[in-house]
């Protein structure tokens, strides 16, 4: 077992988005579409990647996602960040959702995933992370 996948889980890493699940964002049985969820935890991500990179990034790639749970209109949504791994250009991150449903009060994990960033100038080209001061 990896070290951020465990038996009983708790949050990994740092809160980088709080939002609640609204109605229009459901698919056609009344959950809310993973698709958006993806997109929220991307934003998520990349808010953190940008600090690690002291500026612009990019998503390149998503390693590995799990949904374990739907998620329900009204959930207030958590999103956390956890900086897994720097390379010269790159940021792993791991990016995990958790749920406050409003109908059970049960607080548990909806879903994760690993996500790659590139760090990118200006122009768009790769270059390299810049350490934070």
């Amino acid at each position: 077992m990896k070290d951020y996948e465990q038996e009983d889980p708790i949050p990994q890493g740092d809160l980088a988005l709080q939002l609640t699940a609204l109605p229009r964002e459901t698919n056609g049985f009344g959950d809310i579409f993973g698709g958006w969820l993806v997109s929220q935890m991307d934003l998520a991500g990349t808010a953190m990647a940008s600090r690690v990179a002291a500026g612009r990034v990019a998503t390149v790639s998503i390693d590995r996602m799990a949904f374990m749970v739907p998620v329900a209109v009204g959930a207030q949504l958590s999103f956390y960040t956890q900086t897994l791994d720097v390379g010269r250009s790159s940021i792993r991150m791991l990016v995990e959702v958790w749920s406050d449903d409003p109908l059970s009060s049960e607080w548990r994990k909806v879903t994760e995933a690993v996500f790659v960033f590139v760090a990118i100038d200006g122009s768009g080209r790769t270059r390299p992370v810049t350490p934070r001061r």
